[in-house]
């Protein structure tokens, strides 16, 4: 079953201003779904559009086969949104903005405070739960936001880069978290402008720009359409020059580091045995850039060099 069907959704604002061009994709039950693009992409008004915030001008949406159209109240119980601006009431407390939300949807008390304790707990919050929302560091609030969407234990949970500002110790807690409530069952689209949050928890991507979807596959095939690949290695030993190696493209950038463009498929083992007979040996290796920002900048410049240059 499909958690989200998008058919030719469309939104055109009254200035004339088109964020959305007949867009389709689906997101499979139990998936972990990246969407990505830049800024002014279509990423919010699409979210807008399936969290029912905004108006679509044309197409069909439907959550878990429930319309937008013609079954909102069932679509949006199967829906949780954690929105990219913190939007929390900053004077009620923690525990009661989780329970609060919990009476929104026909919940008991009993049985909110059971899911509150328990979400809280999860995202290290239940030791705040009597302070005020105010009091809350920037990644607290994002936790505690996370925490209200989950109090309905929906099917759907979209959320809209949910670490922006956040530290590196927090993001990775808030990974785990993720891929804990994805791998018991619950579907998430995640938005990120962290691209390796996307490489790291997704499986199937969707990269949108000026309103238009331009790539859709699972994360594995994205990768592989890199053509090159920028390593830095670090050396036990310092050099004079960079090496020149057969088939690789090397830069020194310190006395004891270099970088290696490789194209895509061919075997590491012939860089490290060239270095070898050439007496240098490798202490560590990292990729330079983060293979998916690559990619999306790769299919960003190609759409713009097809736009500047039509047949």
């Amino acid at each position: 079953m499909h958690a989200l069907s998008i058919k030719n959704l469309t939104k055109t604002y009254p200035n004339g201003a088109e964020a959305l061009k007949g867009i389709d994709f689906t997101v499979d039950a139990g998936d972990f779904y990246a969407l990505l693009g830049p800024n002014g992409a279509g990423k919010t008004t699409a979210i807008g559009i399936i969290c029912s915030l905004v108006q679509k001008t044309a197409g069909e949406v439907k959550i878990f086969g429930h319309s937008i159209d013609r079954n909102l109240e069932a679509a949006k119980a199967c829906l949780g949104l954690v929105p990219q601006e913190v939007n929390l009431n900053l004077f009620e407390t923690v525990l009661n903005i989780v329970t609060n939300q919990a009476g929104y949807y026909g919940i008991d008390r009993k049985l909110a405070m059971e899911r509150a304790e328990k979400y809280l707990a999860d995202l290290r919050l239940w030791d705040r739960r009597h302070d005020i929302a105010r009091s809350l560091s920037g990644g607290m609030k994002r936790r505690l936001m996370i925490a209200r969407a989950l109090i309905h234990e929906p099917k759907l949970l979209i959320l809209d880069e949910p670490t922006a500002g956040v530290d590196i110790e927090i993001r990775r807690s808030m990974w785990k978290f993720m891929r804990a409530i994805n791998e018991a069952g619950t579907t998430i689209i995640l938005t990120t402008h962290y691209l390796e949050e996307a490489e790291n928890l997704c499986r199937h991507v969707a990269i949108i720009d000026e309103g238009t979807i331009i790539e859709n596959a699972p994360m594995s095939q994205v990768l592989r359409k890199l053509q090159r690949e920028v390593f830095v290695l670090s050396l036990q030993d310092n050099i004079v020059t960079a090496p020149v190696l057969d088939g690789f493209e090397v830069i020194k950038t310190s006395d004891n580091e270099i970088e290696v463009a490789i194209d895509a498929g061919k075997d590491l083992n012939l860089l490290f045995g060239a270095l070898s007979q050439q007496d240098i040996h490798v202490v560590s290796m990292r990729n330079k850039a983060n293979r998916l920002e690559e990619m999306f900048m790769g299919l960003v410049e190609n759409r713009q060099h097809a736009n500047s240059n039509p047949s």
